[in-house]
């Protein structure tokens, strides 16, 4: 992680963030979803339609994970000079990158409490980042 950076991102410019991977992640996820009019049945089992939603919150979790553990930053992040990493400033592993992921779902399953906590929290960071260990921070313009 580079070295001069403002710690704790604020909530707007991470909301700003997600929108970008927000689009993004519906790009791949249209793509991911190409496969899976195959494997519809016409009996309605419903544990194939349980290894189709497991199926596409790993796309969700592979696409988030690769880029937190390869640089940590989103293509959103990137725009929005957003990194993250552990609080130790190391980089995300992948077992903290499933921390992180399991525990933002956590927190937008509660309509989103456990992400706007941010708003609230004197150090900026969501439930998610507190459990992941982790922080996002705003990195330094570029000349």
């Amino acid at each position: 992680m580079n070295s001069s950076y403002t710690p704790n991102a604020g909530l707007l410019r991470r909301l700003g963030a997600m929108l970008y991977d927000g689009f993004l992640l519906a790009g791949v996820m249209i793509v991911a979803a190409i496969p899976l009019p195959f494997f519809q049945s016409a009996d309605g089992f419903t544990w194939v339609r349980t290894l189709i939603q497991i199926y596409l919150v790993l796309v969700c979790f592979l696409f988030f994970g690769w880029f937190w553990t390869h640089g940590g930053q989103t293509l959103g992040m990137r725009a929005w000079r957003l990194q993250l990493c552990r609080i130790d400033g190391q980089n995300l592993a992948w077992s903290t990158a499933v921390v992180r992921f399991l525990s933002a779902l956590l927190s937008w399953l509660v309509l989103g409490l456990g992400f706007f906590w941010i708003a609230i929290d004197p150090q900026n960071r969501a439930w998610h980042d507190r459990l992941s260990k982790s922080i996002v921070v705003v990195l330094p313009r570029r000349p």
